[in-house]
């Protein structure tokens, strides 16, 4: 089986999309980049970097500086599938992202988003 297109599609297609989810329920790209970072410990100069290369989501996540050991916690359902569920690596990462961002835009406190206390 072919791997899933999103894993060869540019992480900076996708950004803005996150962005403009937050953006139409009144949160900001500030917030969308903050979750970002505590996901995969980069640093607002290397999430810059990877945005310029146009860097794909496998190399993206691949190449993360620290994933965050605390996004196991993320639990719930993505697109219609549990993410506790889901069997293939890079996808759970991608779908950590997707949650992370869901939860933003429905008005969650950062707090919460980012697990802390958990």
């Amino acid at each position: 089986m072919a791997p899933h297109r999103i894993y060869s599609t540019s992480f900076a297609s996708v950004y803005p999309l996150y962005v403009a989810k937050a953006d139409r329920k009144g949160r900001t790209q500030a917030e969308v980049d903050e979750i970002i970072r505590w996901l995969t410990g980069y640093s607002p100069r290397e999430l810059e970097s990877v945005l310029e290369k146009r860097t794909d989501f496998e190399r993206f996540f691949g190449e993360a500086p620290r994933l965050n050991p605390s996004r196991i916690a993320i639990k719930g359902v993505i697109c219609g599938v549990r993410i506790e569920e889901i069997e293939e690596p890079l996808m759970r990462e991608i779908r950590y992202l997707d949650k992370l961002v869901d939860e933003l835009a429905k008005g969650k406190a950062m707090e919460k988003i980012l697990r802390e206390g958990d």
